[in-house]
């Protein structure tokens, strides 16, 4: 790997809605090897910047680069050096987990002995071993956010882009989850991380950006864009926190 290679890099990247603006020039460089988090209120465009960054919803103006690879002229390359859960994922759910995994793993051209022996892998990794051959329509909210991640794995991708991905799984499984995402980035690879939990962003990731309304407010490693504050703080100090009126339900108060 090169020294300072950049794994994405998204610039100038603009998308609207309608009258609405939902991404707005916004520019980022996301270091190869490192655990980067995105962070943003509610509405401030992360998950259309995924989006944009994977290929699933085109910018009306921007480039997404992965790699190299410009994800708009040249999709194929791309895609292939990624691997992706977006958030709300929609699976083909009258697949079992295996078939599930080995479907996929198919699809991205992985040779049907290594999409077995990656797939037992992943499953007994992920605790889904016992479940495996249960249709995925049948599994809980946090097991399958484990197989949509074990789908985005199993062709060894060089970028995770992870859009919440803890939500919802229960803590043993979460601290799994966190101890496969950190061998894969000692291993070289690169996560973009999207998550409201800013514990987990402090916890994990190296690099940050913090997102509103569409622009990127600040970037960098995390100690930098903390300034000696906890991550929640300088969060809410750049986007901005609201006060609570202290009349405000005042009818909830016991009398």
């Amino acid at each position: 790997m090169a020294v300072n290679q950049i794994a994405l890099s998204l610039q100038g990247l603009h998308k609207s809605f309608g009258a609405k603006l939902a991404v707005d020039d916004l520019t980022l460089e996301v270091p190869a090897g490192s655990m980067f988090g995105l962070v943003g209120p509610n509405g401030a465009g992360k998950t259309t910047t995924l989006s944009m960054a994977t290929g699933l919803l085109r910018p009306d103006a921007g480039r997404a680069v992965v790699l190299g690879a410009d994800v708009w002229s040249d999709p194929a390359a791309a895609k292939a050096l990624m691997g992706v859960l977006p958030d709300g994922l929609r699976l083909f759910d009258r697949l079992s987990g295996r078939e599930l995994l080995r479907y996929v793993g198919l699809l991205r051209s992985v040779p049907a002995e290594l999409v077995t022996a990656r797939s037992g892998e992943l499953l007994e990794a992920l605790g889904l071993t016992e479940d495996a051959d249960n249709l995925v329509v049948d599994y809980s909210a946090g097991m399958t956010k484990k197989i949509g991640l074990a789908c985005a794995l199993i062709h060894a991708p060089r970028l995770l882009l992870l859009d919440e991905p803890l939500e919802a799984v229960d803590p043993v499984s979460g601290e799994t989850i966190r101890a496969i995402l950190r061998s894969y980035v000692a291993g070289g690879g690169t996560v973009v991380l999207s998550s409201h939990v800013m514990e987990l962003v402090e916890s994990l990731c190296d690099t940050v950006a913090v997102v509103a309304q569409g622009r990127v407010l600040a970037t960098g490693p995390l100690d930098e864009v903390r300034a000696g504050e906890s991550l929640q703080r300088r969060f809410i100090s750049l986007v901005g926190g609201r006060e609570l009126d202290q009349e405000a339900l005042a009818w909830l108060r016991s009398s």
